[in-house]
């Protein structure tokens, strides 16, 4: 669609209708990454993952791009971890209708004290409309890792907002592929060890396979477009062989 800052090399765009992703490149981290937001254009607008802190006026600027950033109602985001929801009091404070959503594990041990406004906690297979799209809260503790850890999916779209189940090294990428991400995400993985090794991996991956989602809003790295079910049953047969 539109690089939003040519400095940071920013941009947003639509990947599918109505849902934008916000990736900012980060080319000086060792080997090259990225972060992702996920902009939902409904009648409650939804933003995936905030970003850190200090990215967020990279991220302001390119939801005004689709949107003025205070018509903004839900803050999502997978689990608490400066990526995730660092630059939430920042978009508390210019959205005045928004409201954290998170698990309600994430709500009771920590959001619901840093926020600056009380979160909605969701529990497992809880539902979310927010105008022509219905979001289902997926509960997957310890997976990729944090207690509170969660995603979210828009069944009926086929859209999972996978959070760090797939990330990719690399500053440099496409919008959205159908390569694979597996390859890449392994390798990422195999050096620095973000997973937490839960022995319920393969029961939380296969939950989420039996979703059969169609695209995978990855937060670091390229969305992805293709055989979700597919995908995820083959992270789960390198999680738990």
């Amino acid at each position: 669609m539109a690089v939003t800052n040519r400095e940071s090399g920013t941009r947003i765009d639509e990947i599918e209708d109505g849902i934008f992703k916000i990736h900012t490149p980060v080319p000086a981290m060792p080997g090259g990454f990225s972060f992702n937001q996920y902009l939902v254009f409904d009648v409650e607008p939804l933003l995936f993952h905030t970003g850190p802190r200090k990215m967020f006026p990279l991220v302001r600027e390119a939801i005004a791009h689709v949107m003025p950033i205070d018509r903004l109602r839900w803050i999502s985001f997978s689990h608490f971890e400066a990526d995730e929801c660092g630059a939430l009091n920042e978009i508390l404070a210019v959205a005045p209708d928004a409201q954290p959503l998170c698990s309600n594990v994430a709500a009771m041990v920590s959001v619901d004290d840093v926020a600056d406004r009380a979160a909605r906690g969701m529990i497992d297979g809880e539902t979310l409309s927010i105008g022509k799209r219905t979001l289902t809260w997926i509960d997957t503790p310890h997976l990729p890792h944090a207690w509170e850890c969660g995603v979210l999916a828009d069944v009926q779209g086929g859209v999972l907002f996978c959070g760090d189940l797939f990330t990719q090294p690399g500053a440099d990428h496409a919008p959205i592929t159908e390569a694979d991400i597996l390859g890449p995400s392994e390798a990422f993985r195999g050096a620095m060890d973000y997973f937490s090794h839960t022995r319920r991996s393969r029961a939380l991956i296969d939950k989420l396979a039996r979703l059969e989602p169609r695209t995978l809003a990855c937060m670091h790295g390229a969305a992805w477009r293709g055989d979700g079910a597919k995908l995820l049953g083959a992270l789960g047969d390198v999680l738990d062989p």
